[in-house]
């Protein structure tokens, strides 16, 4: 069964700057801590990265994953699902902006994972929190 979690912030930055942020994927090592690498393995007929392999820290140790990016409701939602995992079944998740003032961007974070080998209660904790940690970081990176 899945994990979820959400995270919603207010980031002081307009709702395009974080948009060109969040679907800069190519540039999240540098401002998301626990991505290590990102290879861009197709993209969109716009040029927006469409299947992107990450290699992040987890749990004290290095994982896998390719994920495919949705556009359809852009600029509002960037969603996502996995296509493969080394040690998850499933990733799913969107990133959702909400102008809220001028200026202001309100940001939701949805992500749902189901891993293949299950995690004592407390371990998920610390997974969750290092996972949501990407749209504070998000918000440091857009309010520069």
């Amino acid at each position: 069964m899945a994990e979820t979690a959400t995270e919603i912030i207010t980031i002081d930055a307009p709702p395009e700057k974080v948009w060109d942020i969040a679907v800069d994927l190519a540039n999240y090592p540098a401002w998301a801590r626990d991505i290590k690498s990102v290879t861009i393995h197709r993209t969109d007929d716009r040029g927006r990265p469409a299947e992107v392999e990450f290699r992040t820290s987890a749990l004290g140790r290095s994982t896998h994953y390719t994920l495919r990016y949705n556009y359809d409701d852009s600029p509002r939602t960037l969603g996502w699902t996995m296509l493969k995992g080394d040690i998850q079944r499933s990733i799913d998740g969107a990133f959702v902006f909400r102008d809220v003032q001028e200026d202001r961007t309100e940001v939701r974070y949805d992500l749902a994972i189901d891993l293949v080998v299950p995690l004592p209660g407390f371990v998920k904790r610390r997974a969750e929190v290092r996972i949501l940690n990407t749209v504070r970081e998000l918000k440091v990176r857009a309010e520069a």
